[in-house]
């Protein structure tokens, strides 16, 4: 889809942080639902390599995170220089799969136990909230020691559905990312897409994100020879090779690539795809496969371990990203590291990394066809697809280190601290009313996705947008108040006498009947 804001938050409003500037060590509380060994997708990878990064640097790092309920893991330890706390879940019989939105409140109350027994024995200079999951705990945590809340972005509700929120949980999760967003005093994206869909979405100034690419780790992705050889063997037979890695939901567009199999196994017999992950799709990717008769040229590998994961990258002929939404794309970064070189879709954040003759080619997302002729490309032409991979790997050092991405989040830091918000007026804007903000939690939506025969889920809402299941959605989120605004929003929300929020954003579209992207009628 366009993005017709986009280019605001690439040129003059929001910032593009280089670093800089000093003010010596910075004591980060971090919350995030995902960390080692508990990992679910991209999220926990970030946040696990930042926070060492932080920490080699030199900057007092404490993660705030949950605990698998597994007794070899500690609640308690420092690894790699940072404090990992991991909070024991209340002893409830409520499920992430069944009951997201009461999982999240169980785990938030856990969170904010643990981190006011942190708070009793250090002090912080900032917290930082990584998604919606945490929004209440960081925000408790925030009030309590007094210090600005930086809230990075991961994803978005109405992002992952294409600008729609088709039910009350979406409505509800979209609500808590937009609060979040207020409460936040600087907010992160990862591209210069994600920073024009927050702004949309939540009514934030473009001054008050800041994009901080994502990063890295490139010599993890570096596979000797042998190790590939024998990827290659286990994986592939006599044909090219193509993999797919991450989890398995709509918005990942697997359902593409295997509607372009048939296409690519007759212009090239012998053709492999893996596909390297799980999730709540997998079994009816699994069915989308027999229904194409793919038998033996798709193989489902599950999860794997980093080590195999990145053998079999580099022994791929290339990496297929057929995202419908993605904010950024590590996946692409990663294949680059590993020397494959990448189809992607022209899509978020994904049009920014694999851009200019970099890493790879890009295709229209949703277009199995046209993914046929790009994955045709490369597969046809061995040495274009080597130049791309090399044309992309210096960015790969200088951009998008992992020390690069904490000098440059340490930075928005800085700035956080350095900001003094306005004081808030007493009462609500004029015409306000107390409650959630209007493009959040509405009435049951038109959009209208549907489920199929046996309770998967076939296209999106009514209007032609692609859908996808609630229980597909552990979003993440981010925003909050601005330096231009004496609210700390450009919205008309202000802070209530004990610091909450009144009123939300006014006049916006609510995700029921108007698409809160691109503004189209359902």
């Amino acid at each position: 889809m366009d993005q017709p804001g986009r280019a605001i938050c690439a040129g003059s409003g929001a910032s593009v942080w280089t670093g800089g500037g000093s003010i010596g060590r910075m004591r980060v509380l971090m919350l995030s639902w995902e960390y080692p060994p508990v990992m679910v997708g991209g999220l926990g990878r970030h946040v696990h390599a930042l926070a060492e990064a932080m920490a080699a640097a030199g900057h007092e790092v404490t993660v705030l995170t949950r605990h698998p309920g597994t007794p070899d893991v500690p609640h308690d330890e420092v690894v790699a220089g940072v404090r990992v706390v991991r909070a024991a879940e209340d002893p409830t019989k409520l499920s992430f799969a069944d009951d997201l939105l009461a999982w999240t409140m169980a785990l938030n109350h856990a969170l904010t136990r643990a981190g006011l027994a942190i708070c009793a024995e250090r002090s912080f200079d900032v917290v930082h909230a990584h998604d919606w999951l945490v929004a209440h705990a960081a925000t408790t945590l925030e009030h309590h020691l007094g210090v600005p809340l930086v809230a990075t972005l991961h994803s978005t509700e109405a992002g992952r559905h294409q600008g729609w929120l088709p039910g009350p949980v979406n409505r509800t999760i979209h609500s808590v990312e937009w609060w979040l967003t207020f409460e936040a005093r600087r907010v992160v994206t990862c591209s210069a897409y994600m920073c024009w869909e927050v702004t949309r979405l939540f009514d934030l100034p473009p001054g008050k994100v800041d994009v901080v690419p994502n990063g890295v780790d490139a010599a993890r992705w570096r596979v000797g020879a042998d190790r590939a050889a024998a990827a290659r063997r286990r994986w592939a037979a006599d044909g090219p090779l193509v993999v797919y890695c991450g989890r398995l939901v709509y918005e990942k567009g697997v359902q593409d690539l295997l509607a372009a199999v048939p296409r690519l196994r007759r212009r090239h017999p012998g053709l492999r795809v893996v596909v390297a992950g799980t999730g709540p799709a997998e079994a009816e990717l699994r069915e989308r496969a027999r229904a194409l008769r793919l038998g033996r040229a798709v193989a489902f590998a599950g999860f794997m371990t980093d080590a195999d994961l990145a053998a079999l990258v580099a022994a791929a002929d290339c990496a297929v990203v057929p995202s419908r939404y993605e904010p950024f794309g590590m996946v692409a970064l990663e294949a680059g590291a590993a020397g494959t070189p990448v189809v992607a879709a022209d899509v978020g954040g994904l049009a920014e990394v694999v851009a200019d003759g970099r890493l790879g080619v890009r295709f229209p997302a949703g277009d199995p066809a046209a993914l046929a002729g790009a994955v045709g490309r490369l597969l046809a032409d061995p040495d274009l697809g080597r130049r791309l991979v090399r044309a992309g790997q210096d960015a790969l050092a200088t951009e998008h280190g992992w020390d690069r991405v904490a000098e440059r989040t340490v930075a928005v830091y800085r700035r956080a601290i350095g900001e003094t918000p306005a004081p808030a007026p007493a009462g609500g804007p004029a015409g306000g009313s107390a409650g959630a903000p209007a493009n959040g939690p509405a009435s049951e939506s038109a959009s209208g996705s549907a489920r199929g025969p046996a309770g998967g889920w076939v296209g999106g809402p009514a209007s032609g947008s692609a859908g996808a299941p609630a229980s597909a959605s552990a979003g993440e989120a981010a925003s909050g108040p601005a330096s231009e605004s004496a609210s700390g929003s450009a919205s008309g929300s202000v802070r209530g006498p004990a610091g909450g929020w009144v009123g939300g954003p006014v006049g916006g579209p609510t995700g029921r009947d108007v698409n809160l992207l691109t503004g189209q009628p359902s």
